[in-house]
């Protein structure tokens, strides 16, 4: 058994590429996982504070979800279908219509796009151009949205844009919410658009997450958002809100624009819609611009039929009634108190981030790797973000238990504190 381990754990080395990421600050050979919790082969166990990037938002091999797509494979059911019409897809139709749409009054359709969010945002800009016969798109500073090559342009951060090895064009980068001390981006976005000599060209769309996920948790305001949503009409720009990795709960409400007082355009996700951590990505998009031809965006894997089945059962499970959304307020709560706990332990530690989507910004991205690794060598799974990966993001799953919720917020603070002890630490600040 030692010896298989060895073996596995050599491959990698020897044949996995460059391009491998978490997996190079978190060497373990994962092999279970239930709940918020994952184990490797030599029985270790993590409390999981990643939960795949917010792909995992009711956590590791749900019980429910797992039944019925066991019985939907036992049954032979449809597990490649194109965009044919399917049971399981016209189900998950009438289960995301019925519980989020509906009672939320968005008239959107459901477009299903490639599996991953990117192609998500690669639609999304894609109809927009289209819609308005425009060509530029405008984006912000510190925004991720995927790394192919429409979506790269649209994402601020330069090593990833780096990566394309060309030029990436037709985005205008403003500030976002926050970006520049005593600066109304918002207004400033509007002034330059009403400016004939302002210098940006008409916008097809304006496109932002409500929280930058990957950016550094920077949570925009729902003034900010409004003022957006207004300039994106009077401009003639659709809205796209992407919700890949804020959505589906993680800000405490299903759409992370709730109760904010807009209506996307066109919303993209992806992440957790699936609800098992299975590929599956949709583009909502308002019926006036739903205009692309049969197949003008297309791939194979636009229906995930075991996603389907999956993410139906999700949305019944979890959004039927207002239950699970009482509960994510409460841990907001308890995860807010901790991380003001952590901001207190590290000098000019900043709490960023909304609902169960926050973190700590310390100040360094050598601290916040520390704080993560000392965090990982004693059981918890977390990770950075932001533009010098200073900031400390808690994405557990929306399911964790009170109690273990507990036990991970002691590892990291105790990570902390001894992060912060550490004379190297201390002299690197």
């Amino acid at each position: 058994m030692l010896n298989d381990m060895t073996e596995t754990r050599d491959v990698f080395a020897r044949r996995e590429s460059e391009a491998r990421s978490y997996c190079r600050n978190m060497p373990a050979l994962f092999t279970t996982a239930s709940g918020s919790e994952l184990s490797d082969a030599e029985g270790n166990t993590w409390i999981d504070f990643l939960a795949g990037c917010s792909s995992l938002n009711y956590g590791h091999n749900d019980p429910d979800m797992k039944t019925e797509l066991i019985e939907h494979i036992a049954s032979d059911g449809i597990a490649m279908g194109l965009d044919l019409h399917t049971d399981a897809k016209g189900d998950f139709l009438k289960a995301f219509e019925t519980h989020i749409l509906s009672p939320r009054g968005m008239d959107h359709r459901v477009m299903f796009t490639g599996p991953t969010g990117a192609n998500a945002v690669e639609a999304a800009m894609k109809i927009a151009r289209k819609r308005t016969g425009r060509t530029n798109i405008i984006a912000f500073t510190n925004g991720f949205h995927g790394v192919t090559m429409g979506a790269l342009a649209a994402t601020g951060n330069g090593y990833h844009r780096g990566g394309a090895g060309t030029e990436t064009h037709g985005v205008t980068r403003m500030p976002f919410d926050g970006y520049a001390d005593g600066l109304d981006s918002a207004d400033l976005l509007d002034q330059m658009l009403s400016d004939a000599s302002g210098g940006i060209d008409a916008p097809a769309a304006i496109m932002f997450e409500t929280v930058q996920g990957e950016g550094g948790l920077n949570a925009a305001s729902p003034q900010w958002v409004r003022k957006m949503a207004d300039i994106a009409a009077k401009h003639g720009a659709l809205l796209i809100i992407d919700d890949i990795q804020a959505g589906c709960g993680r800000c405490g409400t299903f759409f992370s624009f709730e109760d904010m007082g807009i209506t996307p355009d066109i919303v993209t996700m992806a992440k957790s819609l699936s609800g098992f951590g299975l590929p599956m990505a949709v583009l909502l998009v308002r019926p006036e611009h739903d205009v692309f031809g049969p197949a003008e965006h297309n791939g194979t894997f636009r229906g995930n039929t075991h996603a389907f089945v999956t993410a139906r059962v999700a949305i019944e499970k979890f959004w039927a009634d207002g239950k699970f959304q009482a509960e994510l307020a409460e841990k907001t709560e308890l995860l807010q108190s901790a991380l003001s706990e952590l901001a207190g332990i590290v000098p000019q530690g900043m709490l960023k981030g909304r609902g169960l989507m926050q973190g700590v910004d310390v100040g360094s991205g050598d601290l916040a790797t520390e704080i993560c690794s000392r965090a990982f060598d004693n059981g918890l799974i977390i990770e950075t973000s932001g533009n010098e990966d200073q900031v400390v993001k808690v994405l557990a799953p929306l399911t964790t238990p009170v109690d273990t919720l507990r036990k991970g917020f002691a590892i990291l603070l105790d990570a902390a504190r001894d992060a912060v002890s550490e004379p190297m630490m201390i002299a690197a600040e």
